[in-house]
């Protein structure tokens, strides 16, 4: 058999794995992306004071020295190739996209200058390369990240991150110089809800507390539970009852005037981002919590205030984006599927993200493309995966089109590259940012 899988993130590699490894029916697959380089997420939005997260792809590395295993970067499924193409070529097709786009706040100023998807400003400073033209003016003195996620944690840290430690890091230059020049002084954390339903994990949290350069804020009438989350402390007592007890650290803490502070808030939400011609200030709604459903909600309680702040970066949740030619939930962001297999689309199944949406950590994936992969080989077995004519190929495909693509030992020249680069500085790599720099270097191979 010969299968695409499409996307080369944590669930491309789980879902390549799953399927090198069967016997009955042997596959081959080839693994596609859009970029010239792999590992998704974990190379470009994982933070890079995070290099032990990013280890996870020395598995992928193995995954990839396999038999059978092939990788074509800058090759766009929708606009390069087809989804029809690609059911022309292979017996089947697994989509682990992820979630390429940001949630919107819908609230007045939102598109304001200073507004930014904190997926942008992650891309920016992990060096993806569509997003290195992009400018954050962090000469404001205070900075309102709006969320209470692991991705909004990883914004604050990475402004408040003194030179010594964002120095062995693989922060873009660019992004590295910015951030030791900013003139921030104050990371507002906003949190629509209360402490206990905070989405950060207590690891995240606990990083916050041990930055050489930034005081961390948590008042402790935040702090205060109302009955409802005092019983739901009581139900998640592993993260909930360990983030709440880090938050009372803090609260506990006397602030030592570190250069930066992150104050973290609670039952908080933008009403509306304030300014003429940029963002000057957020409108702030005081949140109380009720039981609806038998959960609970945020419900405005009318009290507001104006915070000033020029820059904010909106964290709220990622989404998936539709690809021309295969069926898409737009409500939910995904395609719609029966556990991986894609509804109403012969041949083809999903994983990650855009099939279950934004949610779990890295290893979370491996479980999620295991099943899609188990189905996908029952569906073989069972004689419902038609056979292709074994004479197409995507290369041939490429070259028809005059694509160039690079191939797993161009992505192999761009690593080498990438890390001799950051030797001689300490840095794990420096990361070659430029569309022109990352082709030519992967081509040359």
């Amino acid at each position: 058999m010969r299968v695409a899988v499409v996307g080369s993130g944590p669930a491309g590699f789980y879902a390549a794995d799953a399927l090198l490894k069967s016997e009955d029916p042997q596959v081959e697959v080839d693994l596609i992306d859009r970029l010239p380089t792999p590992w998704g997420l974990v190379r470009l939005g994982v933070a890079p004071d995070h290099e032990n997260i990013k280890a996870v792809s020395r598995a992928f590395e193995k995954t990839a020295a396999k038999p059978g295993f092939r990788f074509f970067g800058n090759v766009e499924v929708g606009s390069t190739v087809s989804h029809d193409d690609l059911l022309e070529v292979y017996d089947a097709v697994v989509y682990t996209v992820g979630a390429q786009t940001d949630r919107r706040l819908g609230i007045p100023g939102e598109d304001l200058p200073g507004s930014w998807a904190a997926t942008e400003f992650v891309a920016w400073y992990n060096g993806h390369p569509d997003f290195q033209d992009r400018r954050f003016d962090l000469s404001c003195e205070r900075v309102v990240v709006v969320g209470n996620g692991n991705v909004a944690i990883d914004c604050a840290r990475m402004l408040a991150l003194t030179p010594d430690e964002l120095g062995p890091t693989d922060t873009t230059p660019e992004a590295t110089d910015a951030i030791n020049e900013a003139g921030v002084r104050e990371i507002l954390m906003l949190g629509r809800r209360g402490p206990v339903q905070a989405a950060f994990t207590p690891p995240e949290l606990k990083e916050l507390g041990e930055l050489a350069g930034a005081d961390v804020i948590v008042d402790a009438a935040d702090l205060e539970l109302d009955p409802a989350s005092a019983h739901a402390l009581e139900e998640d007592r592993e993260r909930a009852r360990r983030n709440y007890e880090l938050l009372q650290e803090f609260a506990a803490r006397e602030p030592e005037g570190k250069e930066r502070r992150i104050v973290l808030r609670f039952l908080a939400s933008p009403l509306a981002l304030v300014g003429e011609d940029r963002v000057e200030g957020v409108e702030i709604v005081r949140n109380e919590l009720v039981e609806e459903d038998g959960r609970l909600v945020a419900r405005p309680t009318g009290e507001t205030e104006v915070v000033p702040a020029g820059l904010v970066l909106r964290s709220v949740g990622y989404k998936g984006v539709p690809l021309p030619g295969v069926p898409f939930d737009e409500r939910s962001g995904t395609m719609p599927n029966d556990r991986g297999r894609v509804d109403g689309a012969e041949r083809t199944y999903a994983a990650g993200w855009i099939k279950r949406g934004p949610s779990g950590v890295i290893g979370t994936n491996k479980k999620d493309a295991t099943e899609t992969v188990e189905l996908l080989l029952e569906d073989a077995r069972a004689g419902k995966l038609v056979c292709v004519d074994s004479t197409l190929s995507l290369e041939a495909l490429l070259d028809e089109r005059g694509v160039t693509y690079v191939a797993y030992d161009g992505w192999q020249a761009i690593d080498a590259a990438e890390r001799a680069a950051g030797e001689p500085l300490g840095r794990p790599r420096v990361k070659l940012t430029g569309w022109e720099q990352l082709l030519a270097t992967g081509r040359r191979s």
